[in-house]
């Protein structure tokens, strides 16, 4: 969880939230959920940092993953981080394969 939310109030919902998560096999109801959670912009933004994290797992460079998704090289760049430290590979284990880019 990200360090700026460590106040108790948002631990709670947050921890609500992956245990719901955890719990819900429903995909109907799953993408109800992120409708609900999320704005289409957030929407598009989780989606391209997935595909960015599939484009990654491809081999793709930086550079080709901004001209193809039409993103700035910041976005990509910090997409790329995340996949480093957070061992993408290994949570969301061929995403590269599962997303047709």
């Amino acid at each position: 969880m990200p360090e700026e939310k460590q106040d108790n109030n948002t631990y709670n919902a947050y921890a609500y939230l992956i245990n719901l998560l955890s719990k819900t096999d429903d995909q109907a109801h799953l993408a109800a959920l992120f409708d609900a959670l999320l704005t289409d912009k957030e929407q598009v933004e989780l989606a391209n940092r997935l595909t960015i994290f599939a484009l990654l797992q491809q081999g793709v460079t930086q550079r080709e993953i901004s001209a193809q998704l039409g993103v700035g090289i910041a976005t990509v760049s910090r997409g790329a981080k995340v996949f480093n430290q957070h061992q993408i590979d290994e949570l969301l284990p061929d995403i590269g394969k599962k997303i047709k880019v």
